[in-house]
């Protein structure tokens, strides 16, 4: 009889994350960056008008409200806080450029990369990236300065935010489907195999 060879499971296929150069992490960061800016509501429509705008009747109903708009206005928001704390800093150029410059870093290199960094030949932890974030973000501080001016142009920034989102009455406003499930506004309930729509029913919370 023919001798049989006993069958052996394959090892299962593993996969590695192949590091790039440091421009192309660069370049596909910047790309990332961008997409997300593009996500930015229009301001005719973030500004509104005076009859979007009224008191929440709780508590609750003001965490909901300033909860959905922060979702649905955050590239909004981002920026209002941006803006503010470069304002905060227009009296003292050189500040405003190191530290635009440091705020620059942490969106390309931790924020918005996708990708491992390399560096001479040599791959970099992202616990070693936000380390020497952290660092350069400290030196730029303590050269320039501008902690305390930083600081209220940063908080003018939230409270204008807070105060929109919480007086910005969110009816009409309508989010993603996929972006609304994953912050958990809406809740999605598979439907049943056999469903002829065989998709995804969203209902919104109360």
């Amino acid at each position: 009889m023919p001798s049989t060879r006993s069958a052996t499971a394959a090892p299962p296929a593993t996969y590695t994350t192949i590091p790039i150069s440091g421009l192309d992490v660069i370049s596909r960061s910047t790309q990332n960056l961008s997409a997300c800016l593009s996500r930015c509501r229009p301001w005719p429509e973030f500004l509104a008008t005076t009859s979007a705008l009224d008191f929440p009747h709780s508590i609750s109903a003001a965490y909901l409200r300033f909860r959905r708009n922060a979702t649905y206005f955050s590239i909004n928001y981002a920026i209002i806080v941006t803006a503010c704390a470069a304002i905060s800093l227009i009296g003292s150029p050189i500040a405003l450029i190191i530290i635009g410059f440091v705020f620059f870093l942490w969106l390309i290199l931790h924020f918005f990369r996708e990708d491992p960094l390399l560096i001479w030949g040599h791959q970099v932890s992202d616990w070693a990236v936000i380390l020497g974030l952290v660092l350069i973000t400290v030196a730029a501080l303590w050269i320039t300065g501008p902690l305390n001016s930083l600081s209220i142009g940063i908080g003018a920034g939230l409270l204008i935010s807070v105060v929109h989102g919480v007086l910005r009455n969110p009816e009409g406003l309508f989010l993603d489907e996929n972006e609304a499930a994953s912050d958990g506004l809406i809740i999605s309930n598979t439907a049943a195999p056999n469903s002829r729509t065989g998709g995804t029913s969203f209902n919104p919370p109360l």
